[in-house]
């Protein structure tokens, strides 16, 4: 089996905070005055190569994994998924929901970091329940390739499972399973297909009380309202904001790590005309290359906990 850098962090840093010094045997009796005079010597010093493997990054190993694809390295520049996860509070140890994770960029980094006590769930299109002939098509190919992709490295992606879903009435899960929700770039297309109430219903349901919501989403021109910025795939904030607390999420905090102030939104063919889309003319290349991906609002909710019940 091969074994990527990502799996000896992991056990490294498991066995570094497990492992612990025995004292010495106690001194014979006839030793014990001088031993208490002596000066105390200092203790050893751990093995230089034993200190950097406790003090290893995972995060450090999943970005660095041989398993990730080079196209999508290559967008860790605009994407920030180490500072992203941080402000998510994403960890090891939870079950961490992704939904709609397309060809599975942020999946190469989730379902590894779950490969101890945590749990991956991706979550895909129901083809069955898609509108069209053509959306059964579009969504089977996609689910069979997102499934190749973890098959394909089990090493990686042994804690990782997927589940399909109905997106007009999406259940993912046991109501209160999962510790964080996360979505990027996807709240859009939802209010294309008017589920976007459903979705985050749904994502309340699932959620601990406690638990977190992520949202990454292209970010509207201040002052654009939703009949206005609809089709083009940037959505206004407070609208965004609007869904999550309708649904009975607390907005937590903002983040600018995904701004880009470069993004001036008004493109020809709306979000899809910058990269990774690059919908554009050829002569244009150069000029949407510049500005880099969208400029992308980063939001962190929290699910209330449970009010306690009242004395008796």
């Amino acid at each position: 089996m091969k074994f990527a850098p990502l799996t000896l962090a992991l056990s490294a840093l498991l066995l570094g905070a497990c492992s612990q010094t025995s004292d010495e045997a106690a001194p014979a009796a006839d030793a014990t005055a001088a031993a208490e005079a002596a000066p105390a010597e200092a203790a050893p010093a751990v093995e230089d190569a034993d200190a950097r493997d406790r003090e290893a990054d995972p995060m450090a190993a999943i970005l660095a994994g041989d398993w990730r694809d080079p196209a999508n390295v290559a967008r860790d520049q605009y994407r920030h998924p180490r500072e992203t996860l941080e402000f998510f509070g994403v960890g090891p140890s939870q079950t961490v929901i992704e939904i709609s994770p397309g060809a599975g960029w942020y999946t190469e980094i989730l379902a590894p970091l779950a490969q101890g006590k945590g749990r991956y769930i991706g979550v895909l299109n129901d083809p069955a329940k898609a509108g069209s002939e053509r959306a059964t098509e579009y969504y089977a190919n996609a689910n069979a390739k997102f499934r190749e992709k973890l098959a394909a490295r089990a090493d990686v992606y042994a804690n990782a499972s997927v589940i399909e879903v109905d997106p007009k009435a999406p259940v993912f899960g046991e109501p209160g399973s999962a510790d964080v929700v996360l979505t990027f770039r996807n709240v859009h297309n939802w209010v294309g297909a008017g589920s976007e109430a459903a979705m985050f219903k749904g994502f309340f349901d699932v959620l601990a009380p406690g638990g977190v919501l992520g949202v990454v989403e292209h970010r509207a021109a201040a002052g654009k309202t939703l009949e206005e910025v609809v089709e083009s795939g940037y959505l206004p904030e407070d609208y965004v904001i609007g869904l999550a607390t309708a649904a009975g999420f607390v907005l937590d905090a903002k983040s600018e790590i995904n701004a880009n102030p470069a993004d001036t939104k008004d493109h020809p063919n709306g979000v899809w005309t910058l990269p990774p889309g690059n919908r554009h003319d050829e002569a244009d290349k150069a000029k949407y290359a510049a500005i880099g991906e969208s400029d992308r609002m980063t939001l962190r909710f929290v699910k209330p906990q449970a009010e306690a019940a009242p004395a008796q």
